[in-house]
C-alpha cells in the first residue's frame, strides 16, 4: 500500500508540475508574441517618423536604437533575435501560410552570405553621406530591406533566407554574440524543420568561423572577423557631409573604413597563420578581434553623443561637454573594461543564443549530418 500510494502521488505530482511547465511555456510564448508585434507596430511607426519627422526619426534611430544594439547583441543576442521587427516581418509569410517553405541550396546559402557582408560594408559608409541626415532616405532603405525580407519569407523556409542569409545584421551577430550570458525560449520556432545548417540561434558557441563546409562561408567569416575592427575605427575617422556631396566625399567616407578593414584584416591573418594550432586558438583570436570591434564602437560612439570628439555635434543626441568634460575617459575605460572582461576574461558558459526546439516529424535526419568548419 504505501509503495502504491508514493507512487499515485508521484505521477500525481509529476502531471501537475507537467501542467504547470505547460501554463508557464504558453504564457511565456503570449509574452514574446506580443513583445514582437509591438516592436513590429513600433518599426512601422518608426518608417512614417523619419518620412514626415526626419530630425525625432533620425535622433531615435542613430542616437538611440542603433548605440544599444551592439551592447545588446554582445550580451543577451537571443533576445535580439526573439525580438527583431525585421524577423517578425520576413516570417509573416510562413504563418500566412503563403511561404513555399524551401530551404536554400547550398550555393544560395553561400551567394546569401555575400550578399549580407557587402551590404553592411556599403550601408555603414553610406550613413556619412546620406543616411544621417536624410530621414526619407533612412526610411526608404530600411523600407526595401523588409520588402526583401518578406521576400525571403515566401521563398524559403522559417529564417533561412532572411535572418540566417541575407539580414547584413547577422554577420555582427555572430561576431558580437559568441559568449551569451543567457538563453532564452526559442519564440521564433515551436519545432526545428533544420532551415538552417549550422542553426545559429541553437549552436553553442556560435561564431563567426562555425561554418557549412562552403569555401565561400568559411572566407566570408574570416573577413567578418579580422576586417570589422578596423573598419569601425576607419568610419570614425570621417565626418557626416552635409548638403552636397562631392566626389571626393565619396571616396573618402569609403576609403578610411575599407583601407582600415583590410590593414585589420591583415594582421588578423598574421596571428591565424601563427597561432591556428588548436580550435581553442582559434575562438580566443576571434572573440579577440570581436573585443576590439566593440570596444572601438562604444570609444567613440559614446563621446559622440555627448556631444565631444572627433566630430562635436556629429551624431550628438545631447551636449554635456561643458559639464561632464571627463565623461569621454570614463565612457572609455568603463566599456573596454567591461567588454574585454566579458568576451575574454569572463568563463565561457558555451551557450546557445536560444533553446533548440524539438525536430520536426517531417524532417529529415540527414540535414544534421552536414559537417561543421571552425578553421
Amino acid at each position: 500500500m504505501p509503495s502504491d500510494f508514493s507512487e499515485i502521488c508521484g505521477k500525481q505530482i509529476w502531471r501537475a508540475s507537467a501542467g504547470a511547465s505547460d501554463w508557464l511555456t504558453q504564457n511565456a510564448l503570449a509574452g514574446w508574441y506580443a513583445a514582437q508585434y509591438l516592436f513590429l507596430f513600433g518599426g512601422a511607426a518608426l518608417l512614417v517618423t523619419l518620412a514626415y519627422r526626419p530630425v525625432l526619426g533620425l535622433d531615435i534611430l542613430w542616437n538611440g536604437l542603433i548605440p544599444l544594439a551592439p551592447a545588446l547583441v554582445v550580451v543577451v543576442p537571443g533576445l535580439w533575435r526573439n525580438i527583431c521587427p525585421m524577423a517578425t516581418f520576413s516570417l509573416l509569410p510562413r504563418r500566412l501560410g503563403l511561404s513555399r517553405n524551401r530551404p536554400p541550396s547550398k550555393p544560395m546559402v553561400a551567394l546569401l552570405a555575400v550578399i549580407s557582408l557587402i551590404a553592411l560594408f556599403l550601408i555603414v559608409p553610406l550613413r556619412h553621406l546620406s543616411l544621417n541626415a536624410s530621414g526619407p532616405e533612412t526610411a526608404l532603405m530600411l523600407g526595401a530591406s523588409a520588402i526583401f525580407a518578406f521576400l525571403l519569407g515566401v521563398a524559403y523556409d522559417w529564417r533561412s533566407g532572411w535572418c540566417n542569409g541575407l539580414c547584413p545584421i547577422h554577420p555582427v551577430e555572430k561576431l558580437y554574440g559568441q559568449v551569451p550570458a543567457f538563453t532564452f525560449y526559442n519564440a521564433r520556432c515551436d519545432v526545428c524543420h533544420q532551415c538552417s545548417t549550422p542553426c545559429p540561434d541553437s549552436t553553442r558557441s556560435m561564431q563567426p568561423l562555425v561554418t557549412s563546409s562552403s569555401s565561400i562561408a568559411k572566407a566570408v567569416g574570416h573577413i567578418m572577423t579580422g576586417s570589422f575592427a578596423g573598419f569601425i575605427w576607419g568610419w570614425y575617422r570621417v565626418p557626416d557631409y552635409l548638403g552636397n556631396v562631392t566626389f571626393m566625399d565619396g571616396i573618402s567616407a569609403y576609403a578610411w573604413p575599407f583601407c582600415s578593414g583590410l590593414i585589420s584584416l591583415a594582421v588578423y591573418g598574421i596571428f591565424y597563420l601563427k597561432f591556428n594550432r588548436s580550435t581553442a586558438h582559434r575562438r580566443l583570436l576571434v572573440r579577440l578581434f570581436a573585443t576590439f570591434a566593440v570596444c572601438a564602437y562604444y570609444w567613440y560612439r559614446i563621446p559622440a553623443l555627448a556631444g565631444f570628439e572627433p566630430y562635436p555635434g556629429s551624431g550628438m543626441l545631447v551636449d554635456l561637454s561643458s559639464d561632464w568634460p571627463l565623461l569621454p575617459w570614463f565612457s572609455r575605460f568603463s566599456t573596454t573594461a567591461f567588454f574585454t572582461w566579458f568576451l575574454l576574461m569572463r568563463r565561457n558558459p558555451g551557450a546557445s543564443w536560444l533553446k533548440r526546439p524539438s525536430r520536426a516529424p517531417n524532417s529529415s535526419a540527414a540535414t544534421l549530418s552536414v559537417g561543421l568548419d571552425i578553421k
